[in-house]
This record gives structure tokens, C-alpha cells and sequence, in this order.
């Protein structure tokens, strides 16, 4: 088949590397692949170097940006439209929340007879004021009617977007985000190793969050809990892996709480050096507010490492309560305090939670098994 991929940017981040990943593999299964995608990067890093070296072809679209520009989502449907019309693809499967949108009505518009759509997070959300919601839902329910299948990386997204009323639940399948599983085990050297870099003690509990330093992603949560849990668990320091234009601000408070000294930043780094990280954490916390399918929770269950998350979005299908970590209630920071000191004092139970967690993601969470699923999707549909 022929088949085209287009996401508005490839920085490193979830959505991302799930295109990438799926690229990769289709492509490898013998499908010709062409990944679309703005020329916008990020200081995240950029996955433009992986895609030109896996994919059959790769376009840079200059006028898919991230921004909103009347002028420039004009001509980047025009620019979509004879990419489509000129390559005649069996397929056009869409990512993110502005490449889906201009990229189906241009798909629509160009005649494509398979317009596949991938929500890795609603584009309207708790995070967003009501006329923000307002319009992106409106756009979404247009752009639906141009879409011959939905794929959720999550059953929750495909709720969200049924209950919605973006369309009807038999366009929806899920398929879970893939991961490179093959990286990520359980090591105690590299562990030793990641906690001299960071100068923290062999015998510290090692509490990491991975998630930019922004709003949202829950660090004003964490922020109320550490008092709390850092007096009834002393041994306890945080790893916090990310950047982002809060950073000075959490710093501040930190200093304010006199916890500056309890928590490591490391900034940000590439994916190469995640499954490292992650032996170096004996428990991921995972305190955002708005997901899709968090890949962080899926990476550190398969280095056996426990959750605690917010109860929201996709986390519950990755993190089986009081089995492989715990969930706390969506924003309730008293709580997700106290599941993280019960787990900092137990050893025990942190090593069988981290054993049960990667069991229960090795298989569901392989790239493997993502493209094969994507694959059978575009063979139904092409027939």
C-alpha cells in the first residue's frame, strides 16, 4: 500500500514517536511510507534525522505550522492537496490536533479513499477554557465527517470523543502507543551508575517525574505533596527529567519549602537516555492533568518500576490500581502524597508492583504489535 503519515512537528515527545515508530514498520513490513510534517521543531530535540533514515520519504510542508496563521493553514491545505493528488496514496492517517485537521479536509479535497485519524489526546480538554473547547470540538466534528477511521492510543480517548459526539464508536479502534520494549529492563549497575551522577545516596528512594516543566503537567501537584511526604519519608529525593518555561518558578518555590536541596533537575535529554534514567527511579509519579496514553508510565512499568498517577485519561489502562502502582484521584495532591510515602516506605512492595507492572506491559505496549494492528486496519479499509 501506499501510505501517508503527516503530524504538524517532529519533536521528541509521544505523539511523535509513535508516528515515527509506526513509520518504521510499515515500511519495513514492504508498504511504500511517506511521513508529512511541518519544519517546526522544539527544544525537545527533533526525530527529522530517525525518519529520513526509515521511511520510504519524507516532506517538509513549510506552511504546516503549530501556530494558528489564517494565511499559512490556507496555503498548507493547497500544499496538501497536491502532495496528495500527486502521490495517489491508498491512505492518509493524521496525528496530532492541526496536521488532523488541515491534513483530512486536504486528504477529503484530493479524493484520498482511506482517511485515517490518531487521537493521542483530545485537542479539546480540562486544561482549556469553554470557548477554546467550544471551537476545537466544532472543528473536530467537521473534520470527522472526512474520516473513514479513528485510531485511540487509549479506550478512554475513544469515550471522550464518543461522548462528544465527534462520531459514531464503530469508527474507533484502539491501538495502543508502541514502545521500543526491547530497551527498557531492569539494570542495578546502570541504577548505581545514575545515582552518583545525580549525587544522590545508593540508599535514597528515588521518586522520578518525567514530563516538561509547564503547566499542566502536574508539578504544583507535586509541589504541595513534598513537604508532606519528604517529613514522613526523609530517604526520599525526586529526579525531575524535563525542561520547560516554568523551571525558575518551581525552583522558587522549592527554595521557598527549603526543599531545594531534595530535588535534581536534569533537563532535558534525548530518548536514548530515558530507559537509563528510569533504573535509576524507584517510583514514577505522573501527576498531569491532560493525556492521552502516558508512554512515561508504560517505560517505567516495563523497567519494573511502580506508578503513582492521577486517575486520569489513559493512565488506569496502563496502571492497574493497588497492582503494579497506585492512582489517586484527579487533582487531589493530599492523596497522591500519601500513596507515594506508602510506597517509599515498602520495599517490598515497590520490587512486586515493578515485576507485575512490566508482565503486564511487555506485550500490549510493543511497536510490534501496534503496526501489526495499524496494518490490518489499512488492509480492511483498502480491501
Amino acid at each position: 500500500m501506499k501510505i501517508a503519515h503527516v503530524i504538524t512537528r517532529l519533536i521528541i515527545g509521544g505523539a511523535q514517536e509513535n508516528t515515527v515508530l509506526s513509520c518504521e514498520g510499515l515500511t519495513a513490513k514492504g508498504h511504500e511510507v511517506t511521513l508529512i510534517s511541518g519544519p517546526e521543531t522544539g527544544p525537545e530535540g527533533s526525530l527529522w534525522p530517525r525518519a529520513e533514515k526509515s521511511c520510504s520519504d519524507v516532506i517538509r510542508v513549510n506552511s504546516l505550522l503549530r501556530n494558528i496563521n489564517p494565511a499559512a493553514e490556507l496555503r498548507c491545505v493547497r500544499d496538501l492537496q497536491r502532495i496528495f493528488r500527486e502521490h495517489r496514496f491508498d491512505v492518509v492517517h493524521t496525528h496530532s490536533s492541526k496536521a488532523g485537521i488541515l491534513g483530512r479536509y486536504a486528504a477529503y479535497r484530493a479524493g484520498i479513499p482511506n482517511i485515517v485519524h490518531t487521537i493521542h489526546g483530545m485537542s479539546f480538554n480540562r486544561t482549556q477554557g469553554n470557548t477554546t473547547r467550544a471551537v476545537y470540538r466544532m472543528l473536530e466534528k467537521r473534520a470527522a465527517s472526512w474520516t473513514s477511521a479513528f485510531v485511540s492510543v487509549a479506550d478512554a480517548m475513544t469515550e471522550q470523543a464518543v461522548a462528544a459526539g465527534i462520531a459514531e464508536r464503530r469508527l474507533f479502534t484502539t491501538i495502543r502507543s508502541g514502545m521500543e520494549t526491547e530497551l527498557f529492563r531492569k539494570d542495578n549497575a546502570i541504577r548505581k551508575s545514575m545515582r552518583e551522577s545525580w549525587g544522590i545516596p545508593t540508599e535514597a528512594i528515588v521518586v522520578g517525574t518525567i514530563a516538561r516543566l509547564f503547566r499542566n503537567k502536574g508539578y504544583e501537584h507535586l509541589l504541595k505533596a513534598l513537604p508532606a511526604i519528604t517529613f514522613n519519608s526523609p530517604e526520599a529525593h525526586f529526579v525531575w527529567v524535563g525542561d520547560g518555561i516554568d523551571r525558575e518558578k518551581y525552583v522558587s518555590e522549592l527554595r521557598r519549602l527549603g526543599l531545594e536541596n531534595k530535588v535534581h533537575f536534569t533537563g532535558l535529554v534525548p530518548p536514548a537516555e530515558i530507559p537509563g534514567i528510569l533504573n535509576g527511579f524507584d517510583i514514577l509519579v505522573h501527576a498531569s492533568m491532560w493525556e492521552g496514553l502516558p508512554r512515561a508510565l508504560v517505560q517505567a512499568s516495563l523497567t519494573e518500576v511502580p506508578v503513582v498517577s492521577f486517575d486520569n485519561d489513559g493512565a488506569p489502562e496502563v496502571v492497574e490500581e493497588g497492582v503494579t502502582g497506585f492512582l489517586a484521584p484527579m487533582g487531589n495532591a493530599a492523596i497522591l502524597g500519601e500513596k507515594l510515602t506508602q510506597l517509599c516506605k515498602n520495599t517490598e512492595l515497590r520490587v512486586k508492583m515493578g515485576q507485575l507492572a512490566r508482565t503486564r506491559c511487555l506485550e500490549e505496549f510493543d511497536h510490534k504489535r501496534m503496526v501489526e494492528e495499524l496494518d490490518k486496519l489499512y488492509a480492511r479499509l483498502v480491501g
